[in-house]
């Protein structure tokens, strides 16, 4: 009792009917693909990243500071390279500490300074 032999032309039509079903899944699986990069969130930051990696990206990510003030940044990553299009980050300028050297040398200044001040006083 087995069954009758499949002809040749239903074998081929088969073939080419799961062909076309392995390249139309292919296709819905590229279209349906997401466009984020990068899409995370913490308690103080969050980035979200979209486009296509190593062409062309755009985001932005903003982050709350220490102090409890938050900022945000947009960007443009592309052949042009990478561009902020908006922020209200802006740097601040802080001196960095004297070094021990630094603290060394003017002290040494300090004591000639004083010095050549009381030779003067004398004259």
């Amino acid at each position: 009792l087995n069954p009758p032999p499949i002809t040749p032309p239903l074998t081929i039509t088969i073939m080419k009917l799961q062909i076309v079903l392995l390249l139309a899944s292919m296709a819905v699986m590229t279209c349906a693909r997401p466009s984020d990069i990068v899409d995370f969130e913490t308690d103080n930051m969050e980035h979200e990243q979209e486009g296509t990696a190593g062409k062309a990206v755009e985001g932005e990510y903003s982050w709350t500071a220490p102090n409890g003030e938050s900022f945000s940044v947009k960007y443009i990553a592309d052949h042009l390279g990478y561009r902020i299009i908006e922020s209200d980050a802006q740097p601040e300028f802080r001196a960095a500490p004297p070094t021990q050297d630094e603290e060394e040398n003017e002290d040494e200044n300090e004591e000639e300074n004083e010095e050549e001040n009381e030779e003067e006083n004398e004259e």
